[in-house]
């Protein structure tokens, strides 16, 4: 991405700003894992829309004082005897070329500017992103400098940012959907690598190996979330992820997966026969389910609620389910479907926004009906990702198959 996205982002929030204010954004930092072992760095998404930098500790901050703007970037100093342990620390320039802002002062200074502010002007906001997914959540960086800084400070009142930056990342630019495609392409040729290799016998993990070695040879850093692959009754479990079990022949085998580029994120499931083959019961089924994948598909366009997605893949399955007898009644659907047809998609897999609006143009969605008959061991997902557009929706992932035709074709080449 270039600096001039973060440069319009940051313009952007500037909107939710009041004037004797500031914003500061936290990159965040690694946890520790164990003994000296960290877990692997990933920025704090909010930060990174803002500012374009992957690197850990930085903080942004934007002051709005008489209407005058001011954006500063606190780095990391260069640290030679450090470095020799692991690898340069980014430099002045690479921070200003990233991220398109031009002030840039090391860590070391950003108590001092802060009480230096809050000493000369009239500071009366401090906003800040206080997300908090649930009462006993971890605190994150920006959860603990407020209670600091509102000891310091008392008189400075604290103002939660995050809902105005989601806003935001919630309608995607060319430039963002280009990245996810791009994470939706290197996703397909794991998928063909894993669908090309599966033989029943093989452990899950076994076939799962094959989409890591096509991601690693494609430059993929980290993937989406956690691989699921589930063979048998394992695929009517929704997040199972052990990967542990031996295949049988016979069985269906269900991924939900995808590769991350550039921070964007590829969410897709697809299932099928480790032999080849679909019996004539899964194939009757799998069918169900990606009628109601096209079915949802079909009323995604602008000024649709959100909710209605749903509301239409239920109506789709119940209405299947009941023609070959396996519900009598809509409310028994629920036996075996019991999860969203969809979620946001974009710099995180279950992306930031409200679930209660009407889709808009350059929302990124899943659409990822299902169908779960623990007594017959069918577990079957399919998934792809599509951007709304000013009269419908875009399939992004219609090159990846999924019709039984295709499948079978396909792996029995």
């Amino acid at each position: 991405m270039k600096k001039e996205f973060f440069m319009k982002n940051r313009e952007n929030i500037l909107e939710s700003i009041k004037d004797n204010s500031i914003l500061i954004l936290f990159a965040g930092e690694a946890p520790q894992k164990s003994a000296d072992e960290a877990y692997s760095f990933t920025p704090n998404r909010n930060f990174y829309y803002m500012t374009g930098i992957n690197r850990e500790k930085m903080i942004l901050m934007i002051t709005k004082v008489n209407k005058k703007v001011n954006q500063t970037l606190f780095i990391e100093k260069a640290d030679p005897v450090l470095e020799k342990w692991v690898g340069k620390r980014m430099t002045v320039e690479e921070a200003k070329e990233a991220s398109g802002i031009e002030n840039i002062q090391y860590l070391e200074d950003f108590e001092d500017t802060i009480a230096r502010l809050m000493l000369n002007y009239n500071m009366k906001k401090l906003y800040l992103d206080l997300e908090r997914r649930g009462w006993d959540s971890i605190p994150t960086v920006s959860n603990i400098f407020a209670k600091l800084i509102t000891e310091k400070y008392p008189e400075l009142k604290v103002k939660n940012i995050y809902q105005d930056i989601c806003s935001l990342r919630l309608i995607k630019t060319d430039e963002e959907i280009a990245e996810i495609k791009k994470a939706i392409e290197i996703t397909n040729e794991g998928i063909k690598s894993l669908m090309k290799n599966a033989k029943p016998g093989m452990m899950e993990y076994q076939i799962e190996a094959n989409f890591d070695y096509v991601l690693k040879c494609s430059g993929v850093t980290d993937y989406a979330f956690k691989t699921i692959a589930a063979s048998g009754i394992n695929g009517t479990v929704l997040h199972y992820s052990q990967n542990n079990s031996k295949t049988q022949d016979g069985d269906l085998i269900l991924f939900d997966l995808g590769a991350q580029w550039n921070y964007y994120n590829a969410d897709i499931s697809r299932t099928f026969p480790l032999n080849g083959k679909f019996t004539e019961r899964q194939k009757e089924i799998y069918n169900i389910v990606l009628k109601a994948m096209s079915d949802t598909m079909a009323v995604i366009k602008p000024g649709v609620p959100y909710t209605k997605l749903n509301e239409t893949t239920r109506a789709s399955l119940a209405e299947s389910l009941k023609k070959i007898g396996l519900i009598k009644e809509d409310a028994e659907l629920s036996k075996y479907y019991y999860h969203n047809v969809t979620h946001y998609l974009g710099l995180d897999t279950h992306d930031v926004g409200s679930r209660e609006l009407e889709l808009k143009p350059g929302m990124v969605l899943t659409v990822e009906p299902g169908l779960y008959i623990e007594e017959e061991k069918i577990g079957i997902r399919i998934e792809n990702d599509v951007v709304v557009t000013n009269d419908g929706c875009e399939d992004l992932a219609k090159d990846i198959i999924k019709s039984v035709e295709d499948i079978e074709a396909f792996m029995n080449r």
